[in-house]
């Protein structure tokens, strides 16, 4: 059996501004803790360039319209119509070189779902993908091209049952709305509450539509969760719900902004949830797709990433070069000397708070789902 991990230096070191939070080297520090942490050595382990996603795929996640307008913007031309289809504010600036970059990263994903089916491969992770916030017709929270929806509905024409799983502070909306009506796809999300987080969704009484009613969970956390609460909702919600689905594709968005550092968000998560999360996860499907996402403290993000494909792959990481004079730590590995962080909870009112929150979701989803 092989993993596969999808990487490209040119896609790595595209440019969305000084000023943008989206920094795509993100990839390139994970690989390099992969490489470092001996994770990136094993015989069953691919390293491949994502392909160019031709425009027959691209329509399985977008409008024509869109794809022709985003082609435009990628060649440098700038016109008043691209402000209806999402293109030109802030978030999602017009660059040029957008149209293929995004398609590359989409490739990705799509090719990896595409090998999880028809091969010998068991784990997909694709770091420069996970564009959970492009909608078909509209690019939204700096994703262009949605590789998730574009990959989900590559497998629905297999005739498989898909999980899909994001753990990003921000919620899922629009692979959502790609699947609300559709009861072959379980979609489940754990965000900051859309009444304090962009974009603004994800209640926890959106659940689906159609024969696709109860396919869609909603995990709204407040703001200052810790790791004992998140946890608590995983493994009191997300599991048995998982395991009675029973999924033969599990797509995971593994977003890193939920981590106490992060500038845009206000959870407080170490990664030792994120890596707590990540290794149930495996245990529930044999074919796991993994995705990059949010993440805007680029050195954390990586340390997320790397402990990810470790535990995807049962490798155990370990430091090249510790001991060694004159070696140094990446980036915060400074604070603790290794990849997981410190354990950190808050207390007090503010967690009395939040726990009285969650205690009222959790038995509003065990009621609902009849857990």
């Amino acid at each position: 059996m092989h993993s596969i991990f999808y990487y490209s230096h040119e896609l790595a070191r595209y440019d969305f501004g000084a000023d943008h939070p989206f920094k795509p080297e993100r990839a390139q520090k994970a690989l390099e803790l992969c490489r470092r942490y001996g994770v990136m050595d094993q015989q069953h382990m691919i390293l491949k360039g994502p392909p160019p996603l031709e425009r027959e795929k691209l329509l399985l996640g977008h409008s024509e319209d869109y794809l022709e307008t985003l082609r435009r913007v990628g060649q440098g031309e700038i016109f008043k119509e691209m402000l209806s289809f999402g293109i030109g504010p802030e978030d999602n600036p017009p660059l040029r070189g957008i149209y293929d970059w995004s398609g590359k990263c989409a490739g990705g994903t799509w090719e990896g779902m595409v090998a999880l089916l028809e091969g010998d491969t068991d784990i997909i992770f694709n770091p420069l993908g996970g564009f959970h916030h492009a909608f078909p017709s509209r690019a939204s929270g700096f994703c262009y091209i949605n590789d998730i929806v574009i990959a989900i509905n590559e497998a629905l024409n297999h005739k498989v049952k898909i999980t899909y799983m994001d753990i990003d502070a921000h919620h899922g909306d629009a692979v959502q709305e790609a699947f609300y009506n559709e009861d072959r796809v379980q979609f489940i999300s754990i965000h900051e509450s859309g009444e304090y987080l962009y974009p603004y969704s994800g209640s926890v009484e959106e659940s689906g539509d159609g024969k696709g009613e109860g396919f869609t969970v909603n995990i709204p956390v407040p703001p200052k969760t810790d790791d004992e609460v998140y946890l608590e909702v995983f493994h009191r919600i997300v599991l048995p719900l998982i395991r009675g689905f029973g999924p033969d594709v599990l797509v995971a968005q593994l977003g890193a902004d939920s981590l106490v550092s992060d500038p845009l968000t206000d959870l407080m998560l170490t990664n030792n949830s994120y890596i707590e999360i990540v290794r149930t996860l495996k245990g529930l499907c044999g074919k796991i797709l993994a995705t990059g996402g949010g993440g805007y403290d680029i050195y954390r993000t990586a340390r997320c990433w790397t402990l990810a494909w470790a535990i995807l792959n049962d490798v155990e990481p370990r430091d090249e070069f510790a001991g060694l004079v004159g070696g140094m730590m990446f980036g915060p590995e400074m604070e603790v000397g290794s990849l997981s962080d410190r354990p950190y909870t808050i207390t007090g009112p503010e967690k009395d708070k939040i726990r009285r929150a969650m205690d009222r979701t959790i038995k509003f989803l065990i009621k609902r789902h009849h857990l």
